[in-house]
């Protein structure tokens, strides 16, 4: 729960593309930090309404009958007029009541929901206001094994302004991440990392920065954090707030104006000589579409020259994105023997298979070509460390999942991750678009629990002292340390960052913050039809 002071902002952090159909999602908390992401990138968001097949039940039946979703599809209290921008047609909304909404949610849950058999009966529609809030409480009340809501990536967004964020492909931001070491007064506010070229990086700005000020307001003590939220989550291209930073011993104050952030999700690829061998280095912050370009190039060079015995692939702050990329990359990592011909990933869904999907079209394979269909270059490891924390999410899982699924050992370093092993496709109704889980992922053992996250080998403090790639980092020294199979060292279990709020606090590492929705999902490149 968020400290009473802080008035958090929340938004979905979730943005799929309505035509590769299935995303991960979590529901992110601006000021307060938030249990992860899932990462990725854009396209166009297609709101799908199903079309009546039956008359609609009639006016004055029980609210609370489950009704097929189509006979009510948009039937909306307040119908849209005019031309949708995405499809250049009108859109199919007609008079209705929020009745008739709330049927819809509760028909459309019924159909397609992953656990429809846990949502409870004895709701009543008439005791919600509006179907957005029907909607809220038509999930699983299960809890996981440490005790979190098995479901937490249940959410609505309005279909236009996701419209919009889809085909922008980015929001304004400054270049750098956010993320909270403490999100409680005192508050502890830093700098993840910067993109180059960005706002920040031409300003100086680096990883560990921490941030004292926000447009004149005390982040470490102030309860005005509606400005706070405002400067560190600005909204147009152009709009300038002022940060004041403590940079080591140093304080600064620099005003950044938003711009439209060219990400590069591939950074600092490196061989690092150790005393058995070469350890290769990569930084993968973003499953888009140009990462899978940028990979390829990474791993080449790491095969170049001598080569290397072992990968660190620091994905920390990786929060997922499309799967096809994700397939690659585990492709790559591995052996041509391991993966070739296996399942990455194979998507379950209720037992009404509710997108009618054969088996085949259920399965997610090892590719081993480029979009292009040029071969992939491939390390051929056995073995791979993984940089790892709670925003390592859905795609990101996948990588860790689908390698451990063909027997490549895959060992963790950092904190557990966030555990998204659901997805689902969103769906339109009357301008909102609902999101709720419709499948879950497993790898080719069939293996795919992990809502509580993968928990780390050696569990290590995420460290704002080194950059990232700096062997002396410590997530990065740990898995140098260990790569032989040797113990996780105790300096490492130890370090914990002041001001952390639990014991435990070794395993909850600081939370990314300003991503927008476009970075916080899961995306495959096929869509299924629904039925």
């Amino acid at each position: 729960m968020n400290p009473p002071e802080v008035n958090a902002l929340k938004k979905p952090r979730s943005i799929a593309r309505m035509q590769a159909a299935f995303a991960i999602a979590c529901a992110s908390v601006v000021l307060a930090g938030c249990g992860g992401g899932g990462g990725g990138g854009g396209g166009a968001a297609l709101p799908i309404i199903l079309p009546p097949t039956a008359a609609p039940p009639a006016s004055g039946s029980n609210d609370d009958t489950i009704v097929a979703s189509a006979t009510v599809a948009g039937l909306c209290a307040a119908p849209r007029t005019g031309t949708n921008p995405e499809t250049g047609t009108a859109y199919p909304d007609k008079a209705g009541s929020l009745t008739d909404e709330k049927r819809w949610v509760r028909g459309w849950i019924n159909e397609t929901y992953l656990w429809y058999g846990e949502v409870p009966t004895t709701l009543k529609a008439a005791d919600y206001a509006t179907p957005v809030a029907y909607f809220s409480v038509l999930k699983s009340p299960a809890i996981t094994a440490s005790g979190r809501a098995k479901d937490r990536f249940h959410y609505v967004y309005d279909t236009e302004r996701y419209r919009q964020l889809s085909q922008n492909g980015v929001a304004p931001g400054y270049g750098m991440e956010f993320a909270f070491v403490r999100n409680s007064r005192p508050r502890d506010l830093r700098i993840a990392f910067t993109e180059p070229g960005s706002p920040a990086a031409s300003a100086g700005i680096a990883r560990g920065a921490k941030v004292l000020e926000v447009d004149g307001v005390d982040v470490i003590e102030g309860t005005n954090t509606t400005v706070i939220n405002r400067g560190i989550s600005p909204t147009t291209i152009g709009e300038s707030h002022t940060f004041k930073l403590q940079e080591g011993s140093a304080t600064r104050t620099v005003t950044l104006a938003a711009a439209s952030i060219t990400r590069t999700p591939v950074q600092n690829v490196k061989t690092i000589d150790t005393g058995s061998g070469r350890v290769g280095y990569l930084l993968f912050n973003d499953h888009i579409t140009t990462s899978e370009a940028q990979l390829i190039d990474a791993v080449s060079q790491l095969k170049a020259g001598s080569g290397i015995q072992d990968l660190v692939l620091d994905m920390r702050y990786n929060g997922g994105g499309q799967l096809n990329i994700a397939s690659r990359l585990a492709t790559m990592v591995a052996s041509p023997a391991a993966t070739s011909g296996k399942t990455f990933e194979r998507l379950v869904f209720n037992d009404k298979n509710p997108f009618n999907l054969t088996p085949a079209q259920a399965v997610i394979p090892f590719y081993g070509t480029s979009r292009s269909g040029t071969p992939l270059p491939t390390l051929g490891l056995s073995r791979v460390t993984v940089l790892v924390g709670p925003d390592t999410c859905s795609a990101s899982e996948s990588v860790i999942n689908s390698l451990r699924g063909v027997d490549v050992q895959v060992n963790l370093v950092g904190g557990a991750t966030c555990g998204k092993p659901y997805g689902f496709s969103p769906q339109d109704n009357c301008g909102t678009s609902y999101f709720a889980i419709q499948f879950q992922g497993v790898n080719a053992k069939d293996f795919g629990d992990y809502g509580d996250g993968f928990a780390p080998n050696c569990t290590v403090a995420d460290d704002f002292d080194h950059a990232l790639g700096d062997p002396a980092e410590a997530r990065l020294a740990a898995a140098l340390a260990i790569r032989n199979g040797g113990a996780c060292p105790a300096s490492a279990l130890a370090k914990t960052l002041p001001g952390l709020e639990k014991p435990d606090a070794a395993a909850e590492q600081p939370y990314l913050l300003h991503r927008t929705p476009l970075r916080e999902i899961r995306l495959l490149e096929a869509a299924p039809s629904p039925s």
